[in-house]
């Protein structure tokens, strides 16, 4: 068996012991339903037009604006039909604005005249999406690499503390057992990307959300190759983590500096989102490059050749750091005698297997 035909056999395996695990799929399953809520609840609950009871000489503006006139033949049928429940509000000579308990908003708007508007900068985006849009670049980012990670490392200590890794190891190669847990749960996380924005994508297609559908679908696009490098980056300093201890209670302090390198980004982009100059940093930095690059290209801060430079650097970083987890995870797999420090995990050369 080469090392193409062990990494496949590992990285399968670990999918299927992974879609069946039920915590794997309730997660999921909430992360889509949270997908629906956000994009699909929102519309559900705003009401639509209002409709108003008015004569035929004061319906045109109405219709213009976009709201249901119901025509009547005077003032006082209009005034019955809000009575009634037949209308929201009534239009009577004046022009006054009838309503049963509150001020229709968009009625008394179509009747006012509006004046000129001119915007500097009509481009802009909404300062709202401007917030939420860096912040779900972040979480995402954030809550993949810390739980796919963890799962990582919780397998390689697992297979340690069991000592079946001494009869993994005898018959695949070491690094073809990194590689093999690597893809697959880069795979499983990128999946459950891919659903979850599949549903929010449909969410805001059903919702009428296509001008923001237009305005972060490229940012999207972009997220997913980011994140695929800036995974493997964080993914072997998990494995490597967890090959530095012998039990699950010990993980925690041995990847601190892994959590840390996780979080560090995700409050950088939150908090200084809205920074031009702390933003063009961030997205050249591995670790914060994966979610403030994809960022700036949805604010348009980004010029055409940023984020190609910004990737290549990322895939450099990660090819560095892949490399050196797993020379770490090498030198310390078999070391049963308490927690490997880095150093002699380092110093141990031979490969194994």
């Amino acid at each position: 068996m080469n090392t193409f035909q062990a990494t496949r056999l590992v990285a399968a395996r670990e999918i299927k012991v992974k879609v069946r695990d039920k915590t794997f799929l309730y997660s999921t399953l909430i992360f889509l339903l949270l997908a629906v809520v956000a994009t699909v609840v929102p519309a559900m609950l705003s009401s639509g037009p209002s409709t108003v009871a008015v004569t035929a000489a004061g319906a045109e503006p109405l219709r213009a604006a976009g709201l249901d006139v119901l025509l009547v033949a005077d003032d006082g049928a209009a005034e019955q039909a809000v009575r009634d429940g037949d209308a929201d509000a009534a239009v009577v000579t004046g022009p006054v604005v009838v309503a049963d308990e509150r001020a229709p908003d968009d009625v008394v708007a179509a009747l006012s005249a509006a004046p000129q508007v001119k915007l500097l900068d009509p481009d802009a985006v909404d300062p709202l999406v401007a917030y939420l849009v860096p912040f779900a670049f972040a979480f995402v980012f954030f809550f993949m690499s810390q739980t796919f990670g963890l799962q990582i490392a919780q397998s390689v200590t697992e297979e340690k503390q069991t000592r079946i890794v001494e009869i993994l190891v005898a018959a695949v190669p070491a690094r073809a057992l990194l590689a093999g847990k690597i893809l697959a749960a880069g795979a499983l996380a990128l999946g459950q990307i891919t659903l979850i924005a599949a549903v929010a994508l449909i969410g805001m297609r059903l919702t009428d959300g296509g001008d923001l559908l237009g305005l972060i679908a490229p940012a999207i696009g972009w997220f997913v190759p980011f994140f695929l490098c800036g995974f493997l980056l964080l993914a072997a300093m998990w494995a490597a983590a967890g090959a530095l201890v012998n039990r699950q209670e010990d993980i925690a302090g041995a990847s601190t500096p892994v959590q840390l390198a996780v979080m560090a980004p995700f409050f950088a982009v939150v908090f200084l989102n809205d920074n031009a100059t702390a933003m063009r940093v961030l997205s050249y930095l591995p670790i914060s490059a994966p979610t403030a690059m994809p960022v700036r290209l949805f604010t348009g801060d980004a010029a055409t050749w940023e984020p190609f430079v910004s990737l290549a650097l990322l895939l450099l970083a990660a090819a560095g750091f892949l490399l050196a987890g797993a020379r770490v995870y090498e030198g310390s797999l078999l070391r049963t005698n308490g927690r490997t420090s880095v150093r002699a995990a380092w110093r141990q050369r031979e490969p194994i297997g």
